[in-house]
């Protein structure tokens, strides 16, 4: 029996937009969570499926990814990660990392991928054997963050290094439920683009129906989120930008979003 088998992944809402995450593993009892918007719906989550956590993995300082953290903390005595930058602002990290690092929470290694720009300490989370990534506030399903602490060459280069680094058939977990909007705005860059077509159809239906449109896959992403495919040439030539770096293009992307 593999990790594959034993894992179980949860997803729920969170404050308005955002989602909580809790990776469990049944053969070890290793529970991970993902940032902490607000500690009571993982509270309730924990004690419906009668798990113990042990680990908690932050993305990034701001408020609505850690607000919760040091009352769930306290309640279940988790180990706290999250990146060095944060150091000096959450003040209840346990272990720090930076870029490229290796963690192990009970069975499962865990690499920490910096992916500044939205935030400078911003980390996203990949678990290899399970296939899954938490991209924090990077990169969202058909979107990606605000640029906020860095600047946009600093946001592509990080949208590139997941590019480069999770594999398409990784499964995607991000902060927050974006992605009907990302959706409309996304078919203003590529009108043409089939899959994204289909894409904002089955979002529409999901959001419809209350569902998540999240996990996602990079798969998926990189056919259809147009942040993601800033290198492609037919996303330039869409813009009147043929010839332009990726950079150029993102930069583009990004401030019509940010204008809209």
């Amino acid at each position: 029996m593999t990790l594959n088998d034993t894992t179980e992944i949860l997803q729920f809402p969170c404050l308005n937009d955002n989602f909580g995450v809790l990776v469990h593993d049944t053969g070890s009892g290793t529970t991970i969570a993902f940032d902490v918007p607000d500690s009571g719906p993982y509270e309730k989550a924990l004690q419906e499926k009668g798990w113990t956590l042990t680990h908690i993995l932050i993305t990034h300082h701001h408020w609505d990814h850690v607000q919760g953290l040091g009352e769930l903390k306290q309640k279940t005595g988790a180990t706290v990660f999250g990146p060095a930058r944060s150091r000096q602002k959450i003040t209840e990290l346990d272990r720090f990392v930076e870029d490229s690092d290796h963690i192990r929470c009970g069975p499962y290694e865990i690499k920490a991928i910096a992916t500044p720009g939205h935030t400078l300490d911003q980390i996203s989370w990949y678990i290899p054997v399970i296939g899954m990534a938490h991209t924090g506030d990077t990169l969202f399903s058909l979107g990606c963050g605000r640029v906020f602490e860095g600047d946009k060459e600093m946001m592509w280069s990080s949208l590139a290094k997941l590019l480069r680094e999770l594999p398409d058939d990784t499964k995607i977990y991000c902060g927050h439920e974006y992605t009907a909007a990302n959706a409309a705005f996304s078919l203003t860059i590529e009108p043409d683009n089939a899959d994204l077509r289909a894409r904002a159809e089955e979002v529409k239906q999901l959001r419809a129906d209350n569902q998540p449109t999240l996990p996602t896959t990079m798969a998926l992403e990189k056919a259809t989120n147009p942040f993601l495919r800033a290198g492609e040439a037919s996303v330039a030539e869409a813009l009147g930008m043929s010839g332009k770096s990726a950079t150029e293009v993102f930069t583009e992307i990004r401030t019509r979003k940010d204008n809209a």
